[in-house]
Parts: C-alpha cells; structure tokens; sequence
C-alpha cells in the first residue's frame, strides 16, 4: 500500500508540473480510466470570468460549472448566451451552474431559465424541501437535471448524501445528488460506501480532499488529505459513472492554480493506475 501511495504522489507531482506549463502537447494521451473531468469554478471565486475559463483550459478539463460570480443569475438570455459561446470557443463544456440556493419558487423558475438559455443540463442547487415538488415539475418542463449539493457539518437539511436521497427518492430521476466527497467525508461518513449506496442518484461530484474526517477538516491538495480518492475513483469507474468529476479546490483563493494542478494531477495518476 505504501509503495502505491508513493507511485500515486509522484505520477500527481509529475501530471501537475506538466499542467502548470503554458502548452500542453496535443498528443498527450488522456486518462486510461476515461472520467468526465471538470471546474466548479467557486474554485476560481478571486478571478474574472475570462480568467477562470483560460485556467481551466489550461488544466486541460472539459467542463464547467460556473459559481454566480463568474455567471450572475441576474444575467440577461443574451449575456447567458454569449458566456456559453465564450466557454463553447475554449473548448470547453458549460455542462452546470452552481450551487444555486432556491429559497422561492421565484428563484427555482429563475435557475431554471438560468440553465436554459445558457445550455446547462444540469443545476447543483439547494432547493428549499417545501420547493423539491415544485422543483420536480420544473424538471420535467425543462429536462434539466438537479443535483442537490450536501454541506456536510452545519447544514440542517442536506448534510449528507442519503439526506437528500431520502428526499428525492420517489421524484424524477433526473432530480439526484451533487455528491460533495469533502464535506462527506467531514460529516463521517465514507465517500465510497455513499457512493455506492445512493449511486442511482448520483449525478455530480465535487471531488477534493480534506486534512481531517471531522468538521473541523479543511481543504487540502488530492492526495495530501484523509480521503481514499484512488478507492473513491475505482468506485466511479467500475460503476460507470456518467456525470462529471468537478474539482472544487477551496484553498488558497488568491492563489489556486499550484494546489488545483497538483491536485488534477493526482487524481489522473489514480485513474491512470486503474
């Protein structure tokens, strides 16, 4: 085991060198174990809209959920639109926004015209319990998939995810669980039993890694932390998971990319290994 862990940090250390370089070669191959790979881009909450996009092309992910600073959901159907297209140019997918609080049915109609004319699929929300009937409809009208984000430690609604699979177990089955492995694995329970357990809801993830399996654990690179990602990682791949894998990277805000590019890295060495 600790001969694996070893090979693991160094295939991550050399992934995220290679990836803090300007180019990353055309012919490089992808993943053996093939993830959709992703940007929550909270991740990138101190950079401008231009900038997270340019960051996450850098990293060489493929998709995108953008936060409401880098895509206001006060936007307008045609700033919505030509945020899509920007994002579109880079290569890249804007496959979510999130996570979206929808306290009213007013704020769940906005999200979801919010979705749509950006070309989501997909919404990491926080609707309120009183709302998650209403929000079903909005599913079914708009075929637009949610996911809702657990908070772990301090959230009195959504701390886990069978907290919200006891909920939307008997709705649409594009109404799921953005599973937040940190935040998880802070609360005490294991992200790959979870996982497994509540997979047929399981729509998104928001993959790190943190320093302590307590509430009190913080944010750390992949591979530093208590987090069994190259386990987690296998129970996605032998499932066949089909959503994305988002990194959301919380630590040092002013300056991401070093810690995110390391933490890419590792996690592509594991899938790697695979």
């Amino acid at each position: 085991m600790n001969s694996r862990r070893n090979f693991l940090k160094i295939s991550a250390l050399t992934g995220a060198a290679s990836l803090i370089t300007l180019d990353t070669p055309a012919s490089e191959p992808k993943t053996a174990a093939t993830l959709k790979l992703g940007l929550a881009s909270y991740t990138l909450r101190k950079f401008t809209q231009a900038k997270a996009i340019a960051m996450t092309k850098r990293l060489d992910l493929d998709y995108m959920c953008f936060k409401s600073m880098h895509l206001p959901l006060s936007s307008t159907k045609q700033e919505l639109e030509n945020s899509a297209k920007r994002v579109a140019e880079a290569g890249l997918q804007l496959y979510a926004g999130g996570v979206i609080y929808m306290k009213t049915k007013a704020e769940v109609d906005q999200a979801f015209s919010y979705a749509k004319y950006a070309g989501m699929t997909t919404i990491v929300g926080v609707p309120g319990v009183d709302l998650l009937q209403y929000t079903n409809q909005k599913i079914k009208e708009y075929n637009i998939k949610v996911a809702i984000h657990n908070h772990g430690p301090g959230d009195e609604v959504y701390p886990s995810p069978e907290s919200i699979y006891t909920k939307i177990k008997d709705l649409d089955p594009r109404f799921g669980i953005c599973m937040d492995i940190g935040h998880t694995q802070r609360i005490g329970v294991d992200p790959i039993a979870s996982g497994e357990k509540f997979f047929d809801r399981l729509l998104d993830v928001h993959v790190k890694d943190v320093d302590k399996a307590t509430a009190e654990g913080t944010s750390v690179e992949a591979g530093r932390g208590v987090i069994d990602l190259p386990g987690f990682l296998k129970m996605l791949v032998d499932k066949n998971y089909q959503g994305v894998v988002g990194f959301e990277f919380e630590k040092d805000a002013d300056d991401p990319l070093p810690g995110l590019a390391e933490s890419v890295g590792y996690v592509r060495g594991c899938l790697d290994s695979i």
